[in-house]
């Protein structure tokens, strides 16, 4: 029943404007280099559900406390704290969500309105505690933590069923064969273009520079699988066509988000007038700062 229910809500056409409204908002915030801060491309994978531990966490608390006699102060104190949380957890959820596809964002939206209830029944509950209403207090921060699950459900959703914010490359290095692979004549890249080719079936990204070096990445975005391969070159880099990623071409490094984690990177040479890569061993991380 719950499965049916979480597939209802990504086919629900009826919020697909306010989704429009509120993505073009999100994405218009002047927060120039803190989207990628919020993003977690620092981390090397989403930060928002490492943020939410804190008012989840601080929220559960206090049901449990709620439940022995003489302890409703401190659960207040817990109840403000998750409040307080809460604020950077939604911004950098949003983040993420502007930059998601259609049904991962409708269930991102009643994921949102879910833990917006939360807080505001958390936040009537402290009223209640303030006031001495303290029974009130304990009602509504009960009805809060059943929101906050809710929201919990469709955020599992979204991560395990949806794959929103997975790395989506992360199968290359376990499904392409090793050593070097034929993909085509030189003469089949023109300088400066990108041009799509296949090992074993992995679509892998080719370009060709002006001086006749090859890259080769992965073709699919780390993101969310966008085709690099219809992006743009910019200063040896390459950006996605759907959300913008940006990932340098000699070592796969994402320098711009949302993409939280870098392309797989094959090497390249030349034998007898054809193009060969292999995938490239991961390595250290490299200063991605080095341009």
């Amino acid at each position: 029943m719950v499965p049916r229910f979480l597939d209802g809500v990504e086919r629900w056409p009826r919020g697909d404007a306010v989704i429009d409204a509120l993505s073009r908002g999100v994405r218009a915030l002047p927060l120039r280099g803190g989207r990628d801060l919020l993003h977690g491309r620092w981390l090397g994978h989403p930060v928002h559900p490492l943020l939410v531990q804190v008012p989840v966490g601080s929220w559960l608390s206090a049901a449990v406390l709620d439940l022995r006699p003489g302890r409703a102060r401190e659960a207040g104190s817990l109840i403000t704290v998750g409040l307080a949380a809460a604020a950077p957890a939604a911004l950098a959820g949003a983040v993420d969500w502007a930059d998601l596809h259609r049904r991962q964002q409708r269930v991102g939206l009643v994921h949102a309105l879910a833990n917006t209830a939360a807080v505001g029944l958390y936040a009537a509950s402290l009223a209640c505690r303030v006031k001495g209403r303290t029974k009130a207090g304990r009602g509504l921060g009960f009805l809060g933590l059943t929101a906050v699950a809710t929201g919990g459900l469709l955020g599992g959703h979204l991560a395990y069923r949806q794959a929103a914010g997975a790395n989506h490359a992360e199968e290359v290095p376990q499904v392409v064969p090793a050593g070097w692979h034929r993909i085509g004549s030189v003469a089949e890249f023109p300088a400066g273009r990108t041009a799509r080719r296949t090992v074993d079936d992995v679509p892998v990204l080719v370009v060709r520079e002006a001086d006749g070096d090859f890259y080769a990445l992965a073709e699919r975005c780390s993101h969310l699988a966008g085709p690099l391969s219809e992006g743009t070159l910019e200063d040896g880099c390459v950006r996605c066509p759907w959300h913008g990623s940006v990932f340098r071409l000699a070592d796969g490094w994402n320098v711009q988000g949302p993409a939280t984690s870098p392309q797989p990177v094959f090497d390249t040479r030349v034998v007898d007038g054809h193009l060969e890569v292999r995938l490239r061993e991961p390595g250290p991380a490299e200063d991605d700062t080095a341009q």
